[in-house]
């Protein structure tokens, strides 16, 4: 493991100010305030669970809604992610995972390929989730994979509770980030027959 394996990004919009520093060899140590409360407790979990040392402060017009303030994190921690693993080399690439919370059982796949993609099956019962619209879920993850260039595939296995289905796809999302990123010494260049990711 490295300890430059980090990225700090700044971006503001008329819409948001969003600063951001995402460690990926980390111990789980979260600092962050966005506005809305289950969306911080949120991204703690995928902090805590990936590993992944993630500082975050965002101010947004959350007097319109939550939309531009997950949307934009989601471009952020993208962009952060491809940032702080470079040239790929030497990373396993893929990650998976199934992850249960109660009743709910969620798989996470991902690819860090250089190509975007996201694949989900959500159904959320509720139109929101404590300060959290449920829509914003598919949001946040779509602007991931697009700013990061990866395939992301979330898939709800089994579930009825939002909450609960929230919170899986989170902590998926983060172990199956977390294997996707890990060194393997056995990978000389990058994981890829063309020889680029």
């Amino acid at each position: 493991m490295t300890d430059n394996r980090r990225a700090t990004i700044n971006r503001k919009t008329k819409e948001t100010d969003i600063a951001m520093t995402l460690k990926i060899d980390g111990s789980g140590k979260a600092d962050i305030t966005t506005g809305v409360g289950f969306f911080d407790h949120m991204l703690d979990g995928f902090s805590r669970h990936g590993f992944f040392d993630l500082t975050l402060k965002v101010d947004g017009d959350l007097e319109v809604d939550d939309h531009h303030t997950i949307e934009d994190t989601g471009i952020v921690l993208g962009t952060a992610i491809k940032e702080a693993i470079g040239d790929k080399k030497g990373i396993k690439r893929y990650g998976s995972t199934i992850v249960p919370m109660d009743e709910t059982l969620v798989l996470c796949a991902v690819d860090l390929c250089g190509r975007p993609y996201l694949s989900m099956n959500e159904n959320f019962l509720e139109r929101d989730v404590d300060d959290m619209e449920t829509q914003m879920v598919r949001e946040f993850f779509y602007a991931i994979s697009y700013s990061a260039g990866m395939n992301l595939h979330i898939k709800v296995l089994d579930g009825k509770n939002s909450h609960h289905i929230i919170e899986a796809m989170f902590k998926s999302f983060a172990k199956a980030l977390d294997e996707a990123t890990m060194m393997d010494a056995r990978i000389v260049d990058v994981l890829s027959t063309k020889g680029t990711l």
